[in-house]
């Protein structure tokens, strides 16, 4: 899913397909010399601002898959994670059937947690290998680290530079293709696909037992426009760029849908989409930034 924003951007450094040296170089590069970087898989959940970024964009194409053993994968952070929930389940095992109709990568699953119909990429990790801002290549443990709703222990990581390979560990399951499919179906019927959006704009309020597009579609705000930016007519969770909206207008839509839901309900809606400004430090004011 995208919102198709054509903005300027500094610096585009080229893909790296499948060579996480090179990779890690670039990440190295950059911190050495005070470079803002942002590392982009599909930028499937991310509204980069009318005036660009200011700094190196790098395109993870590092897009391996490698069968360890039955069930047993090792992924490559840049490949397509919709990809790789098919093919798992094509083979007969469990644990990633949400993934397909997913836009984003591997990489951008784990970081975000990404997860739908009772399922979340934490529940399927093994194993995690991440290099930090110095060039140190680590593996982490799936027991080691904390995951919650749409949430990841990278997300507050001071030295991560990049995700580079996700190993998955996944049960056999007769039902697996059964169940992937229902899932699409169900995806293609209550969200608005084919539509330029960049997903589920915020999180889902924990412990509330109702969903962010609910709320704001009880607060009647369906359809509610700024400009070219709209929330959809199908999943109010989605905002739609039906022309040539941009991110003043969708930053505008965001903050008028989240004051009318705290105005009529008392919730306070928190942004799951990331916003990329022209000289953005997103997370805990880090000089790089990882986004699905």
């Amino acid at each position: 899913m995208y919102l198709g924003h054509r903005r300027p951007l500094q610096l585009l450094r080229p893909s790296f397909r499948s060579n996480p040296t090179r990779f890690c170089y670039s990440c190295r590069y950059c911190c050495e010399r005070c470079i803002p970087f942002i590392i982009v898989g599909n930028g499937s959940n991310c509204l980069f601002d009318d005036s660009g970024f200011e700094g190196c964009v790098i395109l993870n194409r590092i897009d391996f898959l490698e069968r360890i053993e039955p069930g047993v994968y090792r992924v490559g952070s840049g490949y397509q994670f919709n990809r790789l929930g098919v093919q798992c389940t094509n083979e007969g095992f469990s644990g990633l059937e949400f993934a397909s109709g997913i836009p984003g990568t591997v990489g951008g699953a784990a970081y975000m947690n990404a997860g739908a119909n009772g399922q979340e990429t934490a529940d399927a990790i093994d194993t995690v290998e991440i290099v930090t801002v110095d060039g140190r290549h680590q593996i982490l443990y799936r027991s080691d680290l904390a995951f919650g709703y749409r949430m990841s222990p990278f997300q507050a990581m001071q030295d991560l530079a990049a995700i580079v390979a996700v190993t998955f560990c996944l049960l056999p399951s007769a039902s697996a293709k059964e169940r992937q499919q229902a899932y699409l179906k169900k995806r293609r019927l209550s969200q608005p696909v084919g539509e330029r959006t960049a997903g589920s704009v915020f999180r889902n309020p924990p412990g509330m037992g109702i969903s962010a597009g609910e709320l704001i579609e009880k607060a009647g705000l369906k359809g509610f426009r700024v400009g070219s930016a709209e929330v959809s007519k199908v999943h109010a969770n989605f905002f739609i760029n039906t022309g040539s909206s941009n991110s003043r207008e969708m930053l505008e839509l965001i903050g008028l849908v989240k004051a009318k839901v705290k105005k009529k309900f008392g919730i306070q809606l928190q942004e799951e989409i990331q916003y990329v400004g022209p000289f953005c430090k997103y997370s805990r004011d880090k000089d790089k930034l990882e986004i699905c």
